[in-house]
C-alpha cells in the first residue's frame, strides 16, 4: 500500500518525501483545486526528490470541459513534463454532458507516452461512475483518483468499494478527498483499496504546508 500526497509548494514535497509518502501530485493554485505547476517548479522538485513526482495537467479552474486552445496547451504542457522526467501526470477531460472525453483522454495518454496517466477527480463529476470508470479504462490510463462521486472519500466509500471490484486489477482506483490519519485505517477495511490520495494538511488555507506527523500516522497505519 501506498500514499501519495497532494503537494502546492517545494516544502510540502520535502516534507512528504521525508515523512515516507510514496509519490508526488505536484500542483499549483490551492484555491482553484490544483492546477497546472509551473516548469520551474516541477524541474526544481524532480531535482529535489527522489520519489515520483506526476504534475497536475489542468490549466486553469472550474470545470473540465476544455476547448481547443486549452487543449493544445495542455498539450505543451505534458510534452514538457514528458521531456524534463516526469514518470507520470495527473489530468481529465470532459464532455459537455459529463462524461469522460474518451478521446481526448486517448489523445493525452498518446502525447504522455511513455509516462503514466492518472485520471484525477474530473471523475467525480461524472454522472455514472461505473461507465466512467471502462471510459477511463478504455483510454489508456491506469489510476483514478476519486472520492467516489461523494464530497469525502469516508462519505464515497461504498462507492469506491464497487469501484475496486469492479475494475478488478484493469486500473488502480485511489481514494482520495478527506484522506487522514484519523480514518485512513476505516477507508483501507473499507474500500480496499491499495494506493491513497492525501493533501497532509491539518487546516486548510495559507501556507498550505503539509504536516510532517499526520503522513507519517497516515503512512504508518498504511503498513500496518
Amino acid at each position: 500500500m501506498l500514499l501519495e500526497i497532494c503537494a502546492y509548494n517545494i516544502q510540502s514535497c520535502i516534507i512528504a518525501e521525508k515523512a515516507g509518502a510514496a509519490r508526488i501530485e505536484l500542483c499549483a493554485d490551492p484555491a482553484a483545486g490544483g492546477t497546472t505547476p509551473s516548469y520551474g517548479t516541477i524541474h526544481y522538485t524532480l531535482d529535489k526528490l527522489s520519489i515520483p513526482v506526476f504534475p497536475m495537467i489542468r490549466p486553469r479552474g472550474g470545470n473540465f470541459v476544455y476547448d481547443a486552445d486549452e487543449l493544445a496547451i495542455m498539450k505543451k504542457d505534458i510534452l514538457t513534463c514528458r521531456e524534463l522526467g516526469c514518470p507520470g501526470i495527473a489530468t481529465g477531460v470532459l464532455l459537455p454532458n459529463g462524461n469522460i472525453d474518451t478521446e481526448q483522454m486517448k489523445r493525452i495518454v498518446d502525447w504522455a507516452h511513455p509516462m503514466t496517466v492518472t485520471c484525477h477527480k474530473a471523475f467525480d463529476r461524472t454522472p455514472d461512475a461505473f461507465k466512467a470508470l471502462e471510459d477511463v479504462i478504455a483510454s489508456g490510463c491506469i489510476r483514478i483518483l476519486t472520492s467516489g462521486l461523494k464530497d469525502t472519500a469516508i462519505n464515497g466509500a461504498a462507492m469506491l468499494a464497487q469501484l475496486v471490484s469492479l475494475a478488478a486489477g484493469r486500473i488502480i482506483i485511489m481514494p482520495g478527498g478527506g484522506v487522514r490519519s484519523s480514518n485512513i485505517a476505516q477507508l483501507i477495511k473499507d474500500t480496499k483499496a491499495t494506493e491513497y490520495h492525501s493533501s497532509g494538511l491539518i487546516t486548510m488555507g495559507e501556507p498550505y504546508i503539509a504536516d510532517e506527523e499526520e503522513i507519517s500516522l497516515m503512512v504508518e497505519r498504511l503498513k500496518s
